[in-house]
């Protein structure tokens, strides 16, 4: 099952300016003037309101390329249209959430069903079981589950847990995972510490991914202080064979909590989980993301001895406040979320997510290999969630390539700061997306050759991480 695409149906007739011109035609132009001054429009009001221009840094203007669309105004399957009325084949949907596509018909439905009837009560609905149900029976490692709206604070809730079962204060954080959580005990590690006292900072610990001895050797270095382990099972490279066994065999020998992030391979790495394709169960799991088709649910799911310190059985320990808040399980984040699930059960998602990638992948670097840029242009990742590296020639990673890169592909109607793929792409979508990485891998061929800059419009992006603007 793969939703029909809604055709484009913007008027793109060209409209000339002539003497004697009729008022139709020119009330034609001046509209389309109008219309293609929303975005400059729309931009000057959100940094004058918003701090950054948006409410998530990696939809940010400093992300993309200046010809990128600045506000997307509607959505369907696989493609979005902006505001000007230009359509897209849009990859990582909903930075990574929307893995059925926009306005899948039964998701829409059942948001649809549960607002008729309320939205947020002061009792609990009987969605909230239901879905908790249902989230068990596909993640089955897990023995109690709870609810809430973002990833980051399902993360802290579970570094707080690990805390209060332990009574230790370090947390040994991989190094290779670039966001865990905007809470302060992961963004005190990054550049962008301003406003996180050292004393915070200092309790986050660093180990390399694929690398037992320098988590071993934060150990040593930490004798008995290190409550958890936190991590994503996998993201760039897969785990070498007993990496993760040995992870969870050191946390068990040293008396740590392993907590897996699986906010990004939930749902896509296997229905069951990374944790159930890799055999190695975490103490405790955090998941969003994909779990409800771009709906903001998340999930803090683990085992019951440590769940049920934030619960009402719980004597023999102090109580753990965990994650009470007024919209955590509001009836449509868990509706949506309950239809997502009951969908992954039914439909092959999570083979077409692998399947589609598997293509692009195949023939992104056959369109790199004939523009001469296989060096500098590489994808890499699972077929589930691919992303692609910008280099110049000496290997040096390049935002003006990347922004280059980008610029091309929104030029042929794709728009894909990564390429992780949904239910909604077929194989005519990834043909449209390998024809403009074909166009896009020969600028940047010419670029290489001839310099950067007679090419790239605007601005190059910067990375969300840097200490100053």
């Amino acid at each position: 099952m793969v939703m029909e695409k809604l055709s484009n149906n913007k008027d793109t007739t060209s409209v000339d300016v002539a003497d004697g011109q009729s008022d139709l035609s020119l009330k034609l132009e001046l509209d389309k003037a109008d219309q293609f001054s929303r975005s400059a429009d729309l931009q000057a009001r959100a940094h004058r309101n918003i701090p950054g221009g948006c409410h998530t840094y990696a939809k940010g203007d400093d992300q993309y390329p200046a010809s990128a669309p600045a506000f997307i105004e509607r959505g369907l399957g696989c493609h979005v249209w902006d505001v000007e009325g230009r359509e897209y084949i849009e990859y990582a949907l909903g930075l990574r959430s929307t893995t059925l596509g926009h306005c899948w018909p039964s998701v829409t439905e059942a948001v649809s069903r549960v607002l008729s009837l309320g939205n947020n009560f002061n009792r609990p609905h009987e969605l909230e079981v239901q879905c908790a149900e249902k989230f068990l029976e596909l993640i089955p490692y897990a023995d109690m589950v709870k609810f809430t709206k973002d990833g980051s604070s399902v993360m802290t809730a579970a570094v707080k847990l690990a805390r209060a079962k332990t009574g230790r204060t370090h947390i040994a954080l991989c190094s290779d995972s670039p966001f865990l959580s905007y809470d302060d005990w992961f963004m005190g590690k990054t550049d962008v510490g301003a406003g996180i006292p050292d004393s915070i900072r200092n309790l986050s610990l660093s180990f390399d991914y694929n690398d037992i001895d320098s988590l071993r050797a934060l150990f040593e270095q930490h004798p008995n202080s290190i409550a958890c382990v936190a991590m994503e099972p996998e993201r760039l490279v897969k785990p070498i064979d007993g990496y993760l066994e040995a992870v969870r065999a050191l946390c068990d020998e040293q008396g740590a909590l392993l907590i897996f992030d699986e906010t990004l391979t939930g749902f896509r790495w296997h229905l069951h989980g990374a944790q159930h394709l890799y055999g190695v169960k975490p103490d405790l799991s955090c998941f969003g993301k994909a779990m409800a088709n771009g709906f903001a649910l998340s999930a803090l799911a683990g085992k019951r001895d440590v769940m049920e310190l934030g619960g009402l059985k719980q004597v023999d320990a102090d109580r753990v406040f965990l994650l009470s808040t007024t919209h955590g399980a509001e009836s449509v984040g868990l509706a949506a979320g309950l239809e997502t699930m009951s969908v992954y059960q039914s439909e092959p998602v999570i083979e077409h997510l692998h399947t589609i990638g598997a293509l692009i992948k195949t023939e992104f670097e056959a369109a790199a290999a004939d523009a001469g840029v296989s060096e500098c242009v590489k994808i890499f990742g699972r077929d589930c969630s691919l992303l692609f590296s910008t280099v110049d020639e000496s290997g040096k990673p390049s935002q003006l390539l990347r922004t280059l890169f980008l610029q091309e592909l929104c030029a042929g109607g794709v728009l894909a700061p990564s390429l992780y793929t949904s239910f909604s792409h077929t194989e005519q979508d990834v043909q449209i997306t390998i024809d403009a990485v074909s166009r896009a891998c020969k600028v940047y061929r010419q670029a290489l050759d001839k310099g950067v800059e007679p090419y790239l419009k605007g601005p190059p992006s910067q990375s969300v991480y840097r200490k100053r603007n």
